[in-house]
């Protein structure tokens, strides 16, 4: 999809649907116009669409009318709109009758809704219907070009994200993400390293590997790096994303109902390579690492058992109580490996715990963290984009409850705050850096008829490097 910004009156065309943007006390000079917008506002609705004569011929015509002052509504209207706009070819949109910030404000929302609307994963089906939409132009006197540029590249981000994570799991194995990080590194003038199970085993993250033994996949750890700033030895914002490619949980095996929905395990991992990749596209002045702990959780003969003790990184033992608790033993020992590039932060990423959508459904994500100053940017950032979260608590009382007798944690800390108690487990690996960490578990996929990955947390961590960039 191609899109173009010109400073000049829009001109209707035969072949072209037009879309016009007003706002609920101004719509664009035309009798037509205005009653459509009369209409809008005796329904009490924000988007109208109809059909229109031109020199003979009909044309897709449509309004929408925008509350100036929600975000949250704006984007509800404009994915209304990109609906509508997928089904059409060639796409005009006029914003004359908005002023400079409203203008910028919907170009970026509108296109990032035209990226979800037209969004397919089908390569797989026979009869793949691609969107139909491939030529938008905004019409407006307005300086638009630095909104357009940072929607398009989180639209790429996003569209990074949702391609791993709607993968089936036969497919995007961690070879498979192996080979994708270094070909998005390639595409964005990254640096990628990739290390394997020997390398891992070598730099002593048994965490990680007790969750990759059990299957025939391997393991990696896979870093991207994105040097932006002025200055190469600026700290960097390190991100650590969780890359479970397929989750059975192991020898502690889950119920087979969705199951098959684990192949979305990887979706921390796959946020923050796409993040850093629209970072890269936007060339953003920051310096930014993307660190991704990957492998399968699977039951085999030489799988972690209930029971076992194992030796992370930072050279804690960990009682594995129950396998299907894994995501925190491979992220624990990638947060070890991130003190090396004495980080300005680092945020992880993670589908780590079910109790974080009996918190906070499928609305939120969870964060939660060390560093009040960390955690209030993202929420403002969180703001920025509209990509809900939501605070929770860490208090150390909370560590009481992952108190082994027999090794100095266990991975499991029972029932009660189950989200929080997972992000304790972690603390006892970020304890020399400012960090944060999201709980994306109900925020990353849709079930039922919606079922794919959602692209978020990408639209949360882009604003937030650009909040610490300044652009």
């Amino acid at each position: 999809m191609e899109f173009s910004i010109k400073a000049q009156q829009l001109q209707q065309q035969q072949d072209t649907a037009v879309l016009y943007i007003g706002t609920k006390d101004t719509a664009p000079t035309a009798s037509l116009l205005a009653a459509l917008q009369q209409q809008c506002l005796k329904n009490q609705d924000d988007f109208i669409s109809i059909q229109q004569v031109i020199d003979d011929v009909l044309n897709a015509c449509a309004l929408v009318c925008l509350d100036k002052t929600d975000v949250t509504k704006l984007k509800k209207v404009a994915a209304k709109a990109a609906a509508w706009a997928a089904s059409q070819q060639k796409l005009a949109v006029d914003l004359s009758a908005l002023s400079a910030t409203e203008a910028q404000q919907f170009v970026f929302v509108f296109t990032v809704a035209l990226g979800d609307a037209v969004y397919r994963y089908d390569e797989f089906k026979e009869d793949s219907k691609p969107a139909v939409l491939d030529q938008v132009s905004y019409y407006g006197s307005q300086p638009l070009e630095a909104q357009l540029r940072k929607a398009e590249a989180l639209v790429y981000g996003m569209n990074i994200c949702k391609n791993l994570g709607n993968a089936p799991g036969n497919v995007c194995t961690p070879t498979f993400l192996a080979s994708e990080v270094q070909k998005i590194a390639d595409q964005t003038g990254c640096e990628a390293s990739i290390f394997d199970a020997g390398q891992i085993r070598q730099m002593g993250m048994n965490a990680l590997w007790a969750v990759a033994q059990g299957s025939e996949a391997g393991a990696y750890l896979l870093q991207l790096s994105y040097q932006g700033a002025p200055n190469a030895n600026d700290a960097p914002i390190v991100l650590v994303g969780k890359g479970i490619t397929f989750d059975s949980g192991g020898i502690s095996l889950k119920p087979a109902a969705s199951m098959d929905e684990m192949k979305y395990d990887m979706c921390g991992a796959a946020s923050v390579i796409g993040t850093l990749a629209a970072a890269a596209k936007l060339r953003l002045p920051i310096n930014v690492v993307a660190i991704v702990p990957t492998c399968e959780n699977m039951p085999s003969g030489q799988a972690v058992k209930p029971g076992d003790i194992v030796k992370s990184m930072n050279g804690l033992s960990i009682e594995v109580l129950n396998t299907d608790a894994e995501g925190r033993l491979i992220l624990c020992d990638a947060l070890t490996y991130a003190e090396r590039f004495q980080p300005k932060a680092v945020i992880d990423v993670a589908t780590l715990t079910g109790a974080c959508i009996i918190a906070l459904g499928h609305v939120a994500q969870a964060v939660l963290g060390n560093d009040q100053q960390v955690i209030d940017d993202l929420m403002a950032a969180a703001q920025d984009y509209d990509d809900k979260t939501w605070p929770l608590p860490l208090f150390d009382e909370y560590k009481e409850q992952l108190k082994s007798n027999f090794a100095d944690l266990q991975n499991i800390g029972g029932r009660p705050a189950g989200t929080i108690t997972a992000a304790a487990f972690l603390s006892y690996f970020t304890e020399k850096y400012s960090w944060a960490h999201l709980d994306i578990a109900g925020t990353a996929w849709k079930s039922g008829a919606d079922k794919g990955a959602t692209g978020r947390p990408v639209p949360l961590l882009l604003a937030y490097l650009c909040q610490q960039a300044k652009v």
